[in-house]
């Protein structure tokens, strides 16, 4: 297992840089892409970096290409091993969501964040939001202040939080189910009409109309 390489940076380009380790041989490393910026600018000079090797599919399986990780810390290179345990997410599409420092992904997955980590590049809504599940409570040594990270996603919680309906949006709902129509995808189009009519008051059956004209019955 190769875990470290140092030697000199001959050129960075789509994410992979080539290092001289000695006369004649030259290794091949992905590295994140927040750090892709910061390397070209050392091209020429010595670097080391912490790598993780590992064996990458071709050809749907039927052979393996060894491949090289580096990394600027030991730290970086724990946080994206975390990274990758989170179902959907393999090692090319971490080294492409890390656009940002290891530090500020974790922070915003301990707060809760799914808006800003589906900007990040491979992480789309779904993605961030089962990050945030999966790695909830592993962080705390990517933090620099744990305690604040648990307060700042009990407060996104709190605000999130779906709001059970009541009244004829109550009604509405339960008269969608009985159409067929589960329920978390009922009281999604609710929302969406009750957020239309701009708080004007409307009636059970005039929500249940609207709601079934989005999706295109009525």
């Amino acid at each position: 297992m190769i875990t470290r390489i140092e030697g000199v940076l001959e050129e960075v380009s789509d994410g992979v840089a080539e290092v001289r380790v000695s006369e004649g041989l030259v290794h091949e490393v992905l590295v994140p892409a927040c750090d892709a910026g910061e390397l070209a600018m050392q091209v020429g000079a010595k670097v080391r970096l912490f790598t993780l090797h590992y064996l990458e599919s071709q050809g749907q399986g039927s052979h393996f290409v060894p491949r090289l990780i580096g990394f600027s810390s030991r730290e970086q290179r724990a946080f994206f091993e975390l990274l990758t345990t989170v179902k959907g997410i393999g090692n090319r599409k971490a080294l492409r969501a890390m656009q940002v420092s290891h530090a500020r992904m974790a922070e915003a997955i301990a707060g809760g964040d799914a808006k800003f980590l589906a900007t990040l590049p491979e992480i789309g809504k779904r993605t961030a939001e089962s990050t945030i599940v999966e790695l909830k409570g592993k962080l705390d040594p990517f933090l620099k202040d744990p305690l604040a990270a648990r307060r700042a996603a009990a407060a996104v919680s709190a605000v999130i939080a779906p709001a059970v309906p009541a009244g004829p949006a109550a009604d509405a709902e339960d008269v969608l189910v009985a159409l067929g129509e589960p329920r978390a995808q009922a009281r999604e189009k609710i929302e969406r009409v009750v957020a239309a009519t701009a708080g004007s008051a409307l009636a059970a059956d005039e929500i249940v109309t609207r709601a079934l004209r989005s999706r295109g019955v009525g």
